[in-house]
């Protein structure tokens, strides 16, 4: 499967977090073992979400002042945004099934 989520820089994830519509940014960390297996779940969702919700990644060690800004204190950590505005949170690793049910609850 092909990589399909853009990786976010310090420079452009607040720009990438106020489009229009729903935005969801998974802060991660290279080093993050459960980062790591929920990488290819979200680009499978990306995937499932297109036209729905626009997926971008974070990296903590990168975008730490944002990630600070909406309290990402544990990785992974989601942050789903509807018009640049935080709608919810998730935090830690989980199935794709399971996080697939939180986002169509948000939709």
């Amino acid at each position: 499967m092909a990589n399909n989520v853009p990786e976010l820089t310090s420079e452009n994830v607040a720009d990438f977090s106020k489009q229009d519509g729903f935005v969801l940014i998974d802060f991660f960390a290279e080093w993050c073992g459960p980062c790591v297996m929920m990488s290819p779940i979200i680009d499978e969702l990306a995937e499932k979400f297109d036209g729905k919700i626009n997926f971008g990644k974070a990296n903590v060690d990168e975008c730490g002042e944002f990630a600070q800004k909406f309290q990402v204190s544990s990785i992974p950590n989601f942050v789903l945004f509807k018009d640049g505005e935080k709608v919810n949170q998730f935090v830690g690793g989980m199935s794709a099934d399971d996080f697939e049910k939180k986002l169509e609850k948000e939709l």
